[in-house]
């Protein structure tokens, strides 16, 4: 007997794939191989017995004739006749002769294939091998799409990562927090889910309490007691398989060839079905066990008419009725399968279920060949699903990186980083991150935090255990915070800077730090500060005392004006915008500093001079090319720093004088060409820069400047200084570098305090050996050519370079 797998290459498929067969496709296997074994097991008997018997016929001679003719009748007989009895009629019986040969047994065997291949129907000689072929092709549908190219390469990769999913000890550790919750705790969960949220919410990039943090249990979020769970190369391991789901679920949702291709393989069965019953139906009443033969062979054996028996014909017919009964069951089943296939939906799948008993609710549904993968796989086990579903949640992503970062970023490795800041506070910077780490919070002396290019930060509640941060800086990172994290800033937090490419980028929750005292935001926003409505806000922050806005706005905000009554300072760096419409400048009555930076203005805009609590102002790069308005500044009693530096400016107006009060002044970069006398009249100034202009001529009344300890000309076109420029002894820093100078005076010896003097890019040949007289001067604050500083003397230059 042929053994059943011989057969096995016609359905064989790799173990993994069992999980994408359904109830149904296992029992159709199943009877697929009890018709296999039937089809099998005629064919052995087809082959290992013999076909039929055939035996000539007994006739009876006619009552009309006086002889017996030897040409049989053809009769139909079951059983041997006995011989005929005598009768009145016929007291004698002619007994039956054929032609007596050597080939007796050849003869029979001849007459045994003729009638075979002549007499039996065809059903009854191919009954065997037709159940085979049928139950071949019902194999082959059965597994077609395990099979086929476009189909076999996206189950293979589907159960390859799958099978990964379900053993990852990060699926496991995930699944068994969820389930380790008691039922009291996923009441409380489900109940604050239906609550709406107490605390503003913003789009994409801002969540205060929102429903994603509430997507995963309170248990899930990773702590130190739990973070050894998952050592290193597990996490990392996880992170790929993370990817892999990424990239595989664009793949697999783009076409439906999987469902396409089952449909039509379970529609092929059912056209098959039909097929099979209909004719086998019709057809079993031919399998007899008796047959008539008639071969017009009388000159070999001397008989024309047999009678022979199909040997096999009554268990051929027990076969075909068993095979039509296994027919029909494999039909009906089919027919449930078009029923399941075509009454659900199975281009999509829903994680409802899941969403609901794991509490990771942004699981998102899917389509197409990646839902109907997921609707065969939950006829094996559901539970593969919902363990795969891990793998499609951002929050358990965002749950492993964050893992993650807190294996590699210890307590020890984020203190080495630490640094002071401007502010003169201690910072952490952390730039291009994966996320934020937990152990962050553990570094109490933290008092500045600073986020760079960090994408899904998520501030815990868990900042509250840094005490002294006062200061927080995100520059492109997209922010969510946790209830009570915000809680813990409004009360502590001072300093904010916010570096945005995008407005919705701008956390809402900041509008709520009722104790924040600087803002700094730096970014894009709209030309048309009407459409600006988050920073409508503004009027909140009732403790803003520092607000600088980097954008391009066409105006000052109205909220800003809203908190002018506590403003102090004010910071607007335009790009190039032009800025217009500064009449609210004079609800600002509080103002101290005010930097109108790049805003393209033409003159000093006329609002600043009704700021009487005015102490600085910055007009630095703008398009100001005449500063006749200084006059004003006379009511400004508090002003003491002027920066008028990069801009067009030709000329200093002689009403500069006015501004006894100034103590710093900014001309650089600007095309001044005369330095009027009327300057030096502002005897307070300490701080004067007129670098990088067309001066020629330093008048001698710069000596009335006997609190000077700042002063440069660096890159002008100076010939000559005045000795009376050695009479501001305070001077502690001088800059006369790139000029066309050509003697330095040996007075510069009376600048006791000197400790910087830039001198290169001049036309000197020798340095007055008086400068060992600036006891201050060191080589390092000594800016001059090499060749230069050779010149003075030995004992001069080992002065200087001594420490």
């Amino acid at each position: 007997m042929i053994p059943v797998t011989e057969f096995r290459q016609f359905s064989e498929q790799q173990p993994a794939f069992r999980v994408l067969k359904p109830w149904w496709d296992v029992f159709t296997d199943y009877l697929s191989v009890a018709m296999l074994m039937i089809g099998v097991f005629g064919c052995t008997l087809q082959v290992m017995q013999d076909k039929i018997i055939c035996l000539p016929k007994r006739v009876q001679p006619a009552q009309n004739h006086s002889s017996v003719s030897n040409v049989s009748q053809a009769v139909v007989s079951t059983t041997p006749l006995p011989p005929p009895k005598p009768s009145p009629t016929n007291p004698t019986t002619v007994e039956m002769k054929g032609l007596k040969t050597d080939l007796d047994l050849q003869q029979y065997s001849f007459i045994n294939q003729m009638c075979y291949e002549r007499a039996l129907h065809w059903y009854a000689k191919y009954f065997p091998y037709l159940v085979l072929i049928h139950t071949l092709v019902f194999m082959l549908c059965s597994n077609f799409w395990f099979k086929f190219p476009g189909s076999s390469s996206k189950i293979e990769h589907f159960i390859s990562i799958l099978g990964k999913c379900f053993d990852s000890p990060w699926t496991t550790r995930a699944l068994s927090e969820v389930s380790g919750e008691d039922s009291e705790e996923k009441d409380n969960r489900k109940n604050s889910m239906n609550r709406s949220n107490t605390v503003q919410s913003g789009p994409e990039g801002s969540l205060v309490n929102s429903q994603s943090l509430k997507s995963i249990p309170e248990k899930f979020v990773v702590d130190k007691s739990t973070a050894g769970a998952l050592d290193k190369k597990e996490g990392e391991q996880a992170k790929a398989l993370f990817e892999k789901v990424k990239k595989f679920r664009l793949h697999v949702e783009e076409g439906d060839i999987l469902y396409a291709m089952y449909v039509r393989q379970t529609v092929l069965k059912v056209i098959k079905f039909l097929i099979i019953i209909a004719y086998n139906s019709a057809l079993v009443s031919k399998v007899q066990f008796t047959v008539d033969c008639n071969v017009d062979i009388q000159d070999m054996t001397g008989y024309k008419n047999f009678s022979c028996n199909h040997t096999m014909a009554h268990l051929f017919s027990k076969l075909s009725f068993c095979y039509l009964c296994f027919v029909s069951i494999y039909g009906l089943t089919c027919l449930y399968t078009l029923y399941w296939l075509f009454y659900r939906s199975l281009r999509e799948y829903s994680f409802e279920y899941v969403r609901q008993e794991t509490g990771i609710d942004d699981i998102p549904d899917v389509k197409n060949d990646f839902a109907f993968m997921l609707h065969m796989i939950d006829q094996y086990d559901p539970l593969y699903s919902k363990r795969f579903a891990v793998f499609l949640s951002e929050v358990s992503e965002n749950k492993l990186k964050q893992l993650n970062l807190n294996n590699e970023w210890t307590p020890d490795k984020l203190r080495q980083k630490l640094q002071t800041n401007a502010h003169n506070r201690l910072e952490l910077p952390l730039i291009m991150l994966s996320g934020l780490p937990d152990t962050v919070f553990e570094i109490t002396e933290l008092q500045s935090l600073k986020l760079e290019i960090i994408k899904n930060v998520m501030i815990p509640a868990t900042i509250a255990q840094l005490d002294n941060l006062q200061e927080l800086s995100l520059h492109q990172c997209s922010v969510k915070i946790h209830s009570a994290a915000l809680s813990f800033l409004k009360e502590n937090l001072k300093v904010l800077s916010v570096k945005f490419d995008d407005m919705r980028e701008l956390p809402p929750w900041m509008y709520g730090l009722r104790n924040l005292e600087e803002l700094y935001l730096v970014g894009s926003l709209s030309h048309d500060i009407s459409k600006n409505i988050t920073l409508e806000s503004l009027r909140d922050l009732k403790s803003l005392k520092i607000l600088s806005i980097k954008s391009n706005v066409s105006k000052i905000p109205q909220a800003v004006v809203d908190v002018s009554s506590h403003l102090q300072k004010m910071c607007i760096h335009n790009d190039g915008t032009k800025l217009v419409m500064l009449n609210n400048l004079k609800k600002m009555t509080n103002l101290t500093e005010l930097e109108l930076v790049h805003c393209d203005l033409e003159r000093i805009p006329h609002a600043v001079f009704s700021l009487l609590s005015l102490q600085e102002l910055d007009l630095k790069e703008n398009n100001l090319k005449s500063i006749e308005e200084i006059v004003s500044f006379q009511h400004l009693r508090k002003l003491t720093v002027l920066k008028l530096w990069y801009n067009s400016i030709t000329y200093i107006p002689e009403h500069i004088k006015k501004l006894t009060s100034l103590e710093r002044l900014f001309f650089s970069h600007n095309k001044i060409e005369v330095l009027p006398s009327h300057l030096f009249l502002c005897n307070k100034i300490r701080y004067l820069d007129l670098s990088y202009n067309d001066i020629r001529f330093i008048p001698p009344e710069i000596g009335v400047l006997q609190s000077l300890q700042y002063f440069s000309i660096t890159c002008n076109k100076v010939e000559s200084l005045p000795d009376e420029l050695y009479f501001c002894k305070k001077l502690k820093t001088l800059k006369i570098g790139k000029n066309s100078l050509s003697v330095l005076s040996p007075k510069i010896g009376n600048l006791l305090f000197l400790s910087y003097l830039d001198v290169k890019g001049n036309h000197f040949e020798i340095l007055p050996p008086e400068l060992g007289d600036c006891r201050a001067l060191k080589r390092a604050g000594l800016v001059v050519e090499d060749a230069l500083f050779e010149t003075l003397p030995s004992d001069v230059r080992e002065q200087m370079k001594a420490e």
